[in-house]
């Protein structure tokens, strides 16, 4: 079996992408929030492409500290070759790496795609877990991909936090905390249950494409009246 490198940890904070926090919302600004959001875009999917639960974990892992667009130029060929745990297993990491190399820190996700698609052949019967001790055993997977697999493939109501809704959360007031379980944790108690598993969906896109690192947009913001942040930009600079 593959041994896999330590997991690393996702940094969220001393980067331009570290948020300012804002006056938490209360219980009714949050909700209007989140409603706004659904409202917008009542049918939110993940931007990674994959076909099974074990392409979409591969896809998550990949996707780590690096864009969706950039895993998904990557992976269709990567998946034709090794669909399955046992295929990809198979090719171990040397066969892995020259499909997945256009991507960051592509030597060490090679080995972890590696160990973990041996890991699922050997001890889960070639299937991923629903469940996410199982998950998070798997090599480089932790908490956020293991929320990922459980809401997309397995329709469960988990929130995954990226730095895109980690910012967010503290940005606008939404679920202020101090690192992502914190702002998973307000974010879950905040949100209203029955959005609860598209909310993941709607606020990394938001935060990815409207409420930016640098440069937040918040004049087409459909949830702007709801939102705490104090340094609102409210009109498009000038051109």
């Amino acid at each position: 079996m593959p041994r896999a490198p330590a997991k690393p940890a996702t940094p969220l904070h001393g980067t331009a992408d570290a948020p300012r926090r804002a006056r938490r919302m209360s219980a009714e600004q949050a909700a209007a929030f989140i409603r706004a959001l659904a409202v917008a875009n009542p049918a939110p999917e993940t931007e990674l492409v994959y076909e099974t639960p074990f392409t979409l974990l591969v896809a998550v892992v990949l996707s780590a500290q690096t864009t969706d667009a950039a895993v998904n130029k990557c992976t269709p060929a990567l998946f034709a070759a090794a669909p399955t745990p046992a295929a990809m297993a198979a090719l171990e990491a040397e066969g892995i790496a020259p499909y997945i190399r256009r991507i960051g820190l592509w030597q060490g996700k090679a080995k972890n795609v590696a160990a973990l698609a041996a890991q699922l052949v050997e001890k889960h019967g070639g299937e991923v877990p629903r469940d996410r001790a199982a998950l998070e055993a798997l090599p480089g997977v932790g908490r956020k991909t293991a929320n990922v697999v459980l809401n997309v493939a397995f329709g469960e109501n988990t929130m995954a936090v990226d730095t895109h809704i980690f910012r967010l959360g503290n940005r606008t007031g939404l679920a202020p905390g101090r690192t992502p379980r914190e702002v998973e944790d307000g974010l879950i108690q905040r949100c209203p249950p029955e959005l609860l598993r598209d909310a993941h969906h709607w606020l990394i896109l938001h935060g990815r494409y409207v409420c930016k690192a640098r440069a937040p947009e918040c004049w087409r913001c459909v949830a702007a009246a709801h939102c705490n942040y104090r340094d609102k930009v409210l009109a498009p600079p000038a051109r």
